[in-house]
């Protein structure tokens, strides 16, 4: 780690996952090892039709989540228990591995996710 200050925009991701007319997600890493991602899911967007084939089609989604809400409403199912758990603006939140997710409604979902730095041994 540096004692300098350091700011990424999503404008300027280092990677993104193209959704074509259901959105995307930009990914920016920092140098410290965190990462950011600014996801946007237009109406119509589900994980099973939209992302499961970017990511190599596995049954579920194998990531774990952190983050916050900024708009609409996702709705998200763990494919173990089928409990659908619905996550609105203005909510922080954190979501296992094993899930899928959909969005519900006319209007489009906007989400920040974070990461932490993988852990160092």
């Amino acid at each position: 780690m540096t004692n300098t200050i350091e700011i990424r925009r999503f404008e300027t991701p280092d990677d993104a996952l193209d959704m074509k007319e259901h959105g995307g997600i930009n990914i920016v890493r920092m140098r410290g090892g965190a990462t950011g991602m600014h996801a946007i899911f237009e109406p119509g967007w589900t994980w099973e039709k939209d992302e499961k084939p970017l990511l190599g089609s596995p049954d579920s989604c194998p990531m774990h989540h952190t983050g916050y809400c900024i708009s609409g409403r996702l709705v998200v199912r763990m494919l173990d228990t089928g409990v659908e758990t619905p996550i609105a603006t203005g909510d922080f939140f954190e979501i296992p591995p094993g899930h899928d997710a959909y969005v519900e409604g006319s209007e489009r979902v906007e989400l920040i996710l974070f990461e932490p730095p993988a852990h160092q041994h």
